[in-house]
């Protein structure tokens, strides 16, 4: 009889640990934090290291994904760290990923954005990047 209920046992473990294995893969599937869900820059305008022959009238950023805009800061900096524009923004009424911000005539000069966005799933990003206006 005691065999019998350890090959049972052994045939029992060999059929578990495949079955544990599974559930535990497709629990860490469906639960596990997607490296997507936060909200990434996607495209922005002008590009960043972009130099361009006339100052540009705004910043376009474009998001992976939606964001709070009530937690949402942009600040538009000269080479001296002066804002230039920033605080105030709109958000794309045909696409809540996007947002602009309106820009007074820059003189010719190095421009760098700052952006931070917290995405509807909670999650901070943010980034910068550079652009210069040719004189």
């Amino acid at each position: 009889m005691t065999r019998s209920i350890s090959a049972t046992r052994s045939a029992f473990a060999i059929l578990a640990v495949p079955a544990v294995v599974a559930i535990l893969a497709i629990l860490a599937a469906t639960t596990a934090p997607s490296a997507a869900a936060h909200a990434e820059l996607e495209r922005a305008v002008p590009a960043a290291d972009s130099i361009l022959a006339e100052p540009p009238a705004q910043v376009v950023l474009q998001f992976s994904q939606r964001f709070e805009p009530a937690f949402t800061k942009v600040r538009v900096v000269d080479a001296n760290g002066r804002e230039v524009a920033g605080g105030e923004f709109q958000v794309d009424d045909a696409d809540p990923r996007r947002l602009r911000v309106d820009l007074p005539r820059l003189a010719p000069g190095t421009y760098q954005v700052n952006w931070r966005v917290l995405s509807i799933d909670t999650h901070v990003s943010e980034g910068r990047f550079g652009f210069v206006v040719r004189p």
